[in-house]
């Protein structure tokens, strides 16, 4: 091989290795490097920064996660982040293994928030905080508030962005319970697929009867006393649908769906949004998707 064409070759091959082994996160283009853990609090964290940040979300939509589990890119893609957005009610537990390396600002959205208490089965608190407008609102300030001191240069773009989220949010509540208004007061029971959806049933009075996979993760396996107990609660308390998640396998939730007769719907977003395309894939689009499927079920 010509000496030229030998040098040409290395000036293409060792930027492209070099590239491979730094991540996500490089060429380094001056915006700030943010990480969120999961998908709603990256969706949070696009309405108040959109482009104006590098933001690097670890468990995309469609993402169970319950079942995630950290990987090579996701560690380099921490390590250099200068500020890392989280949840911290165990949906993101897997992230604390990973911070040893990172430097950066840690940010904990659930600070603050009024929580519900996890069921029994579980310990701590509920993390699924996302599924009532005025915690996504409160999370709001507090992504605001972490990039502003961050990159002050984009603070007062920050600013607006957050207000007029903020908004949306608040009109988004108003539609919510106007939608859920439309059920009769009678048929406003619901059986899950498991405990993510407290926030949301509490804000808009609904009742959860029971779940079919005991707790707030999707890790636990239901017994066949469990699942028995749940068929007969369905058939006492005249429940008309079982609600499952897009993110999670339904087998389960459709065997008691047809032992108790009732109708499935399957494509619930409980612990992830959306995919960019399905009107799901920001915080307020999930929760109107979920409350008209929710109402149609139900009326």
């Amino acid at each position: 091989m010509p000496r030229i064409i030998r040098v040409l070759s290395l000036m293409i091959i060792v930027p492209a290795l070099l590239l491979a082994a730094c991540g996500e996160d490089t060429p380094d283009d001056g915006r700030l490097r943010v990480v969120a853990t999961i998908a709603p609090v990256g969706a949070l964290a696009h309405a108040v920064a959109g482009d104006t940040i590098r933001l690097n979300v670890l468990v995309k939509a469609g993402v169970d996660p319950h079942e995630y589990e950290v990987n090579a890119a996701d560690s380099r893609t921490i390590a250099n982040a200068q500020v890392i957005l989280r949840n911290d009610l165990g949906v993101d537990a897997f992230l604390d293994k990973a911070l040893k390396n990172n430097k950066g600002t840690l940010v904990t959205l659930t600070d603050g928030l009024t929580l519900r208490e996890a069921p029994e089965e579980d310990e701590g608190k509920d993390p699924h905080v996302w599924h009532d407008p005025r915690n996504d609102i409160a999370m709001v300030d507090a992504i605001l508030k972490a990039l502003s001191a961050a990159a002050p240069e984009h603070a007062a773009t920050f600013e607006a962005n957050a207000r007029q989220y903020q908004d949306r949010l608040r009109a988004v509540d108003i539609e919510v319970k106007a939608i859920i208004d439309t059920i009769p007061a009678a048929n406003r029971k619901m059986v899950t697929d498991h405990d993510a959806f407290g926030y949301f049933t509490a804000r808009y009075g609904l009742t959860v009867i029971g779940t079919v996979i005991p707790g707030t993760s999707t890790s636990a396996e239901p017994s066949a006393a469990e699942i028995a107990a749940l068929v007969q609660a369905i058939r006492r308390e005249g429940v008309r649908a079982i609600f499952a998640e897009s993110s999670v396998d339904p087998k389960v939730a459709k065997r008691v769906a047809e032992e108790t007769n009732i109708r499935i719907v399957d494509d619930l977003y409980g612990d992830s949004l959306g995919a960019p395309g399905s009107g799901a894939e920001t915080v307020d689009g999930m929760l109107l998707s979920n409350a008209r499927k929710i109402a149609e079920a139900l009326r």
